[in-house]
């Protein structure tokens, strides 16, 4: 059996109000279970093809010296003759993994491990999770990637509690020499404003014309705004909401370092005054959150009050805030979830991908805003290539096509905005992607029918499939 049959076999045996509840629990068991029988997920690979006496000079010493002493002369070479211009760092301090909270530094290797793999299987690109243990200190946490920075081609931030993520984002685009980036916030801001983009051209209303109101101002959710301010949103057509309230003038927590953007959102956005989340609800066009994890955080009843062909992202992880079905039993034409067992998923995977790919492409030295539009906008015209509709307003991540065609986009955005080292056309980054993926995705189909690694037992899926279900029977 294999997780997708298991998944359908739950919700056909439960009620749908149980299945919801059903089909979490018992992907948090087959991950689990998963997990330890491989030993996590990722294992490094040698990529040469030959290490007899004569070849392991070649590869080490003596031969290896002129790989030193070119890199010496010309460090642009590490990018061309190292595995530095193919990789990337994803680090984390684990204080804000998923709607787990601070899981402790070891805490967030699961989640690096995954962004790692789907850096190579989507992008083609070698990804090492690095998670630092520096007690939320970003002086000695930007210091440590500054020091790091020689061995990779980008550093992809993730799981950073806010206001920290930002300063560590701002230090480290000021002196990093390589392109650094937070996934949490353009990552997923730019899938959520290609959702939206898609959503909208379903329900037929123009972004300058809707309003909004954000559930969460983290982040992801603040990052999205400025994003969709960048794509033609009106700010004063905008409410963000946070445990605190409304963001607005009246707010004096956001004084000091890391907060620069959302001392604008408080001026620039919520110009009907709104100081209620059930307030700025009615008649909203859009609901997007991006908070904690539910269900039960956002309540059907705000969802009723909205206009008719209301869109709904409700983008916590690992449960949205409110269960799909609910959202459009209360009345929503559109429900997006940052999970992949519902329809509609707005998750960072289908952009960064791509995005990173285009980056380390083109040698950016680093990921602008307008790089981060130019990737949404590429992500909604390919899901626009198929048929979009309520229940498929993006791309899956099995949409293999969907990445190289985001890094063509975004190595032409580099270069437009001047931060390109490379200028290779967009049918020169399509292609040299394209290949790049469809190896790496090969290179990993051979180890597995090499039997070289154990195959997870569809038995057990099953075991666990059915011990679930009997929970809720």
């Amino acid at each position: 059996m294999t997780p997708n049959e298991a998944l359908y076999e739950i919700r056909t045996r439960l009620t749908e109000e149980q299945a919801e509840k059903a089909t979490t629990e018992f992907l948090f068991k087959l991950s689990l279970d998963a997990h330890g029988f491989h030993g996590g997920k990722m294992k490094t690979i040698p990529v040469v093809d030959e290490v007899d006496n004569g070849w392991l000079e070649v590869w080490y010493t003596p031969g290896v010296s002129s790989i030193s002493r070119a890199i010496r002369d010309d460090r642009q070479v590490s990018l061309s003759h190292t595995a530095r211009g193919r990789t990337v760092a994803v680090v984390s301090d684990s204080t804000r993994v998923l709607g787990d909270g601070d899981c402790t530094p070891p805490g967030g290797m699961g989640v690096m491990e995954g962004k790692a793999l789907l850096m190579n299987l989507l992008g083609g690109i070698d990804a090492v999770p690095i998670c630092l243990d520096v007690n939320k200190d970003m002086r000695k946490l930007v210091d440590t990637v500054n020091a790091i920075a020689p061995s990779f081609g980008a550093i992809n931030l993730e799981d950073i509690s806010q206001p920290e993520c930002y300063i560590a984002l701002k230090n480290l685009q000021e002196t990093c020499s390589i392109p650094v980036w937070h996934d949490d916030a353009q990552g997923t801001g730019c899938v959520v404003l290609a959702g939206l983009l898609n959503s909208l051209k379903v329900v037929n209303k123009k972004l300058s014309d809707v309003s909004i109101v954000f559930f969460g101002a983290g982040a992801a959710n603040s990052t999205a705004a400025r994003l969709m301010i960048a794509a033609g949103a009106d700010p004063g057509r905008m409410t963000l909401f946070d445990e605190k309230g409304v963001l607005g003038s009246q707010r004096t927590d956001f004084d000091g370092e890391g907060w620069e953007w959302h001392r604008e959102l408080c001026r620039n956005t919520n110009s009907m005054g709104f100081s209620d989340v059930r307030e700025a609800v009615k008649d909203a066009d859009v609901f997007i959150a991006a908070s904690k994890s539910g269900p039960d955080v956002v309540h059907p009843m705000w969802i009723k009050k909205m206009a008719d062909d209301a869109i709904v992202f409700a983008c916590a992880n690992p449960i949205p805030e409110i269960f799909p079905s609910d959202a459009h039993n209360a009345g929503a034409a559109i429900v997006a979830t940052g999970r992949g067992d519902y329809p509609n998923q707005v998750n960072n995977s289908l952009g960064f991908p791509g995005i990173l790919k285009g980056v380390l492409l083109t040698g950016a030295s680093a990921v602008t805003d307008r790089m981060a539009v130019a990737a949404a906008r590429a992500i909604a015209d390919y899901a626009v290539q198929g048929i979009i509709g309520t229940g498929r307003i993006l791309p899956s991540m099995t949409d293999t096509g969907l990445f190289p065609h985001v890094a063509a986009k975004v190595a032409s955005a580099a270069q437009s905005e001047g931060v390109a080292r490379f200028f290779p056309s967009e049918a020169e980054v399509f292609a040299a992607a394209s290949e790049d993926m469809e190896n790496a995705r090969k290179a990993w189909a051979a180890v597995t029918e090499s039997g070289a690694y154990k195959k997870y037992p569809g038995t057990r899926v099953k075991e666990l499939m059915e011990e679930t279900v009997s929970q809720y029977q």
